[in-house]
């Protein structure tokens, strides 16, 4: 019951106004759509493109190198999730410098790890919480869990049991010291082998570049989308991942009122 309180309020405010009969947050499919961003590979959604949403994030690593960050925000980004670490021993090297800047040009931001099995998540855990100060922490963090087959140092696949039991725990580390309960960013694949069904009460932020999230995690009601690797971003060298939020500037701006409030504090 304590875990549920905790993540009343804001999914309540997330939920306001919205319908409740799409996978989404937000039915769309009476607004007519306006092009925010360009794509060097657009993907033709249907009826439901996110085009269509009214807030548009971006999410980076080290890979997008130098940043204008007031470009960025005048161009309509809405949010950042930047790379903050990796397993029990990495940190991305510009994450420190992404999310200073991001918070000086008033962009809301949140820290986001790349889970590894081949660490236990305490380890993770404290090596999140080492790196990453509470102040650089505006939205929730974001536990990052995929599979990962082209890694060189941890290709492991423990069964289902084991990752949620192992992601439960980093979450509820981070949620402990934040204050902030965890977005949980996923694939299609790992979201099949491993999280259909569970975690109902966290946020989810899904990856599905092809087809809309409601074809691709059809059980899942998500707060967040990633529809492309190859967006362009005036203020930004290169491709980028571009992600909607599923609900109105209302929902979005209430939203973010209420996660920005520190539970310990």
């Amino acid at each position: 019951m304590r875990r549920l309180l905790f993540c009343v309020v804001p999914l309540a405010i997330l939920l306001a106004g919205c319908s409740s009969s799409g996978h989404d947050y937000l039915e769309t499919a009476s607004i007519k759509p306006k092009t925010r961003f360009q794509d060097t590979d657009p993907q033709d959604f249907g009826a439901k493109h996110p085009q269509q949403n009214a807030i548009h994030g971006i999410d980076i690593s080290k890979w997008q190198g130098d940043i204008d960050w007031a470009t960025v925000k005048n161009s309509g980004v809405a949010f950042a999730f930047i790379k903050a670490t990796e397993g029990k021993d990495r940190v991305d090297p510009r994450f420190d410098e992404y999310w200073r800047e991001a918070r000086a040009a008033g962009i809301p931001h949140a820290p986001y790890h790349f889970y590894y099995f081949c660490s236990s998540a305490d380890q993770q855990a404290d090596w999140f919480i080492s790196n990453v100060p509470k102040e650089a922490m505006r939205l929730p963090p974001v536990l990052d869990v995929e599979w990962n087959a082209e890694s060189k140092t941890c290709r492991y696949r423990p069964d289902p049991q084991t990752v949620r039991a192992e992601m439960q725990r980093f979450m509820d580390r981070l949620e402990a010291y934040y204050g902030k309960r965890p977005i949980i960013y996923t694939s299609v694949d790992f979201h099949r082998d491993n999280l259909a069904g569970y975690f109902q009460d966290y946020h989810f932020w899904v990856r599905s570049v092809a087809k809309h999230p409601e074809v691709t995690y059809s059980d899942r009601r998500w707060a967040f989308w990633q529809y492309t690797s190859t967006g362009v971003i005036p203020g930004i060298k290169g491709p980028t991942d571009i992600n909607v939020f599923a609900g109105s500037t209302t929902n979005w701006n209430n939203w973010v009122a209420a996660v920005s409030k520190d539970r310990n504090s």
